[in-house]
Order: C-alpha cells, then sequence, then structure tokens
C-alpha cells in the first residue's frame, strides 16, 4: 500500500509540474509576443536603463544556468542521489518552469525601438514567422518524444511497475535537415517580430547566445557518450541552418542517436 501511494503520489508531481510547464510555454509565447497579457517583454521603463539591463540579463543568466548545469550527466548523477529517479526530469522540469515565470515576472522594459515594420503584409509576415518558430519547438519536442522529455513517461512507467528505457531516434521529421530544430524554433519565434525594442534586442541577442552555448555542450556530452555514432550525425546534418538545396541524408544511412541531453 505505501509502494502504491508513493507511486501515485510522483505520478501526481510529475503531472502537476507538466501542467505547469505548459501554462509557461503558453505564457511564454504571450510574453514574447506582446499578446493578451499584462505583463510582456515590452512595455513603459519602470527603472533607469542601467539598473533595467541589469536586472535583465541577471534573470536570463539564472535560467541559463538553471537550464544548462542540471541538465549534465555529471549533475544528474549527483542529483538522482538527493532526488529520486522517477521524478528528477520532472523536477527539472519544474524548476526551469520556475525560472521562466520568475523572469517574466521581474522583466524590466527598457524603451527604444531597433526597428518597426509598418507595411501591413511585412507584419503579418512576421507574426507568421513568430507562430510557425513556435509551432516548430512544440512539433520539434513531439518527434523526440514530448512525453519523455518532460517527464511524463517517466513518472508513467513508475506508476504501472515498468523499469525505464532510454530512447532512441532515427533523425525524425526537422532533424534529417538540422540537428536541433528546436532550438531553430525558439530562435525564429524570438528574432521574428515587427516591433524589435530594446528590451527585446537583448532578450533576443542573450538567449541566442546562450542556445549556442548550449549546443555545444549538449554536444559534447552526445560525443562523449555515442562517440563514432553521433560524430557521423552531426558531419552529415547542419547544426541551425538547412543546407539549400542538399538532399536530406536517408535515414536508414544514419547510425541511431539516443538523446542523452536535454
Amino acid at each position: 500500500m505505501q509502494r502504491l501511494s508513493k507511486r501515485i503520489a510522483f505520478f501526481s508531481y510529475g503531472t502537476v509540474s507538466y501542467l505547469l510547464f505548459l501554462a509557461t510555454f503558453l505564457y511564454a509565447m504571450a510574453f514574447i509576443g506582446n499578446i493578451a497579457v499584462g505583463q510582456t517583454i515590452d512595455g513603459i521603463p519602470q527603472v533607469p536603463f542601467g539598473q533595467a539591463l541589469l536586472i535583465n540579463v541577471a534573470l536570463l543568466g539564472l535560467f541559463a544556468v538553471q537550464h544548462s548545469v542540471m541538465a549534465r550527466p555529471a549533475f544528474k548523477r549527483w542529483w538522482t542521489t538527493i532526488v529520486p529517479e522517477p521524478i528528477e526530469r520532472s523536477t527539472y522540469v519544474l524548476l526551469a518552469s520556475a525560472a521562466l515565470l520568475v523572469l517574466f515576472h521581474n522583466w524590466q522594459p527598457m524603451g527604444g525601438i531597433i526597428w518597426d515594420v509598418q507595411n501591413e503584409a511585412g507584419r503579418t509576415v512576421l507574426y507568421g514567422l513568430f507562430g510557425v518558430g513556435w509551432l516548430v519547438v512544440l512539433v520539434a519536442t513531439f518527434l523526440i518524444n514530448h512525453f519523455d522529455l518532460f517527464g511524463m513517461r517517466q513518472v508513467w512507467l513508475y506508476l504501472i511497475g515498468r523499469p525505464y528505457t532510454k530512447l532512441g531516434f532515427m533523425t525524425p521529421g526537422f532533424y534529417r535537415f538540422v540537428r536541433h530544430p528546436l532550438y531553430l524554433g525558439f530562435l525564429i519565434g524570438f528574432w521574428a517580430t515587427p516591433t524589435m525594442t530594446v528590451a527585446h534586442l537583448v532578450f533576443a541577442l542573450t538567449t541566442t547566445a546562450y542556445i549556442l552555448i548550449a549546443i555545444q555542450l549538449e554536444e559534447g556530452d552526445l560525443v562523449r557518450a555515442l562517440g563514432t555514432t553521433y560524430a557521423e550525425y552531426r558531419r552529415q546534418v547542419p547544426m541551425l541552418i538547412p543546407r539549400v538545396g542538399r538532399t536530406a541524408p536517408n535515414r536508414d544511412n544514419l547510425s541511431r542517436v539516443v538523446r542523452t541531453a536535454s
């Protein structure tokens, strides 16, 4: 009975963490796109420019540290001596969502316009790209098993008493054209805006730098874990920008890649 209660508790914890992630994901789109929420990336500055810049960079740094450090295999090995393995991923997702919510709540508008597209067709195109970027992010998570990525598969297997097994993929969909379509989707969503303010530019530049660093950390982990298997995939498939005019590699010619990093 105690064992069953523990399984139910872990599953409930994972479900709450996942639902918080969904809410945070939707809020992130609204926050960055200035859509239908009170607190967005733009607005009337409330503090001096230098103070706002320091606050915003610190908030982005907090998320970057949490997101990257907790994703490293060495940290996971230590962390799972404290947090039970079935809820390790759910805890990561929960803390990542919390870091983003702190960022959204404390973000400081900075004033100033970098560009402002007034042409209606241009604005429509940019808003369309914004939506496409976020759609690419969501689809990419399902291509590599959305529920494993966000911890639900782990707590479900624990609930039904089945051992967790790592997943592999044969470069499905977007992964045949770029190695990191999820990051590509984020970059499109961050940069595609008809009105680029100083605060939005700080956000876009900082997150772009973080993504480029995160890719190096993630791929370093994958090369150490998979050796020539991942090295061959990396040789054949570009990192973020598809090669124009080149046919995507045949999935049968690519080795199975087990995604061990977030």
